[in-house]
């Protein structure tokens, strides 16, 4: 069928494979440096008990079948294999089915990672690259055209993503609509990196620029995703801009990168040619079989739109929804509500001298800790810890019933849960007594920063979780001291 090839985007096929290969290398790595001490089993909240309360139909896994540490090892060595496959083009290169059961699996084995991450894996990129994976598995091969449908479901994916975010704005924090949100967002972002400090102190009116320009981007461009060349192309291009803009601004993980990949499917060849002069080979026909698939994957697709349509048309959007447990033809949004403040939690440790308490603040890798240590830049690789420290900031430690397994981890001196962070005050013996503070937090002025060297400037608020520490049966007990005598080992 004519109508159904895209020789066109034949480049345009060929960067996006390859940039995603990289978002799903990413993804991998970081599921193999964090996935253990977070969710294994010793883990703070451990997969096996998870599995042992929710069935395969709630949660598809292949964790379901069986979890263990070492199978968890394999399922992420194999996907960073894969993606590294992917991105040097090698299953491109072999027959259509063999390039569709590596996409496949690449699919199988994030979305079971993803489906038993609980809280650590909640956050709408894992959504948005489970689905834009499944999706990708119906690319085709080097040989043959890009369907001109996927090209298109693609779109339709980028549209949900940006049109979704921008209306959970304009319908979320009073900020958005006075276009003061910007104010705060640079400095109470979950992860600020080196530039957010000078992005917080551009004057007021390029804040109110920037949240104008994000509107533009969000409300009104998506449209024209759908429209001919070259206007397709501008529109990719104005989103790629902007998604740029937030890289250089935050840390957001893989989420822009993501959805600068999503864009790549908005320039045609006649476009990229102009950066990639990479020739087309000569291509052959689709198979009729791969023709039927792809058609039923563009009726399943407008068939579960009803669902994410309805969400944005609703007064009471849900933002970053899976409407099924697959995470396929889902609803996105992010940032609705602005904080106005920065809270963070300092976890510190003592040893007991049994006289008075010299408290030692444990680092984060990525959040906010020593006022003196600028903010680093992490994205797109995502530390899930130093998040949920962020959110757990926002509530009293019974909502996150993690970190006071994450204080025990402290107290055992777990190594694997230590590698999580960035500087252990304790590299001889772990503490006898972990308590957790919450500080407000705040950038530093122009003056403060010349004359101080601080990045932030940090005001103790309270206790969040009381001095802890471990009896002799190795139960978490209350420190009534803060400071408990360790017995010689």
């Amino acid at each position: 069928m004519d109508w159904f090839e895209a020789p066109e985007y034949w480049l345009s096929r060929f960067v996006f494979e390859r940039a995603l290969g990289v978002v799903y290398l990413v993804a991998f790595v970081v599921a193999w440096n964090q996935f253990r001490p977070l969710l294994g089993e010793r883990g703070l909240l451990p997969v096996p008990r998870f599995v042992r309360m929710v069935r395969f139909r709630e949660a598809p896994s292949l964790f379901q079948l069986r979890y263990s540490d070492r199978l968890f090892a394999v399922v992420a060595a194999a996907g960073i294999a894969l993606s590294a496959s992917v991105i040097g083009g090698l299953p491109q290169a072999g027959p259509l089915w063999a390039s569709m059961l590596v996409w496949l699996a690449l699919w199988v084995l994030y979305l079971s990672i993803v489906n038993v991450g609980q809280t650590f894996y909640s956050f709408g990129w894992e959504s948005l690259l489970c689905e834009v994976g499944a999706l990708a598995v119906f690319l085709g091969d080097a040989r043959t055209a890009p369907p001109i449908l996927v090209v298109f479901l693609m779109r339709w994916l980028l549209f949900r993503l940006e049109f979704g975010a921008g209306l959970i704005k304009m319908r979320g924090d009073r900020c958005w609509r006075d276009l003061t949100c910007l104010h705060y967002h640079h400095e109470t972002q979950p992860m600020p990196n080196p530039l957010s400090w000078f992005f917080h102190h551009l004057p007021a009116r390029a804040h109110k620029v920037e949240v104008l320009a994000n509107h533009f981007a969000q409300l009104v461009v998506p449209f024209f995703l759908f429209t001919p060349q070259p206007i397709a192309s501008i529109a990719g291009g104005i989103i790629v801009l902007t998604q740029t803009w937030l890289i250089l601004s935050g840390n957001f993980s893989w989420l822009n990168f993501l959805t600068i990949v999503l864009a790549i499917f908005a320039f045609s060849d006649a476009t990229l040619g102009h950066v990639l002069p990479i020739d087309r080979p000569q291509l052959v026909g689709s198979p009729s079989w791969y023709e039927g698939l792809v058609i039923a994957l563009a009726v399943l697709v407008a068939v579960l739109s009803y669902w994410p349509v309805r969400n944005m048309l609703s007064r009471r959007q849900l933002m970053n929804f899976s409407f099924n447990r697959l995470h396929f033809v889902g609803t996105y949004g992010a940032f609705g509500h602005i904080t106005k403040e920065r809270y963070e939690i300092v976890i510190e440790g003592t040893e007991d001298t049994g006289v008075s308490e010299a408290w030692k603040a444990y680092e984060f890798k990525g959040k906010p800790g020593d006022p003196k240590r600028r903010p680093p830049q992490v994205a797109p690789y995502h530390l899930r810890l130093d998040w949920l420290m962020w959110f757990a900031a926002m509530g009293p430690p019974e909502r996150y019933p993690w970190t006071v397994e994450l204080v025990r981890r402290l107290l055992e001196g777990d190594a694997p849960t230590l590698k999580l962070l960035r500087r252990n005050p304790f590299p001889e013996r772990p503490p006898t007594v972990v308590r957790a503070r919450l500080y407000h937090y705040r950038f530093t002025s122009r003056a403060e920063r010349r004359e101080t060297g601080a990045w932030w400037a940090r005001t103790p608020v309270a206790l969040w979780l009381p001095p802890l520490a471990l009896d002799t049966s190795g139960e978490l007990t209350a420190s009534a001291t803060g400071a408990r005598r360790r017995t010689p080992t």
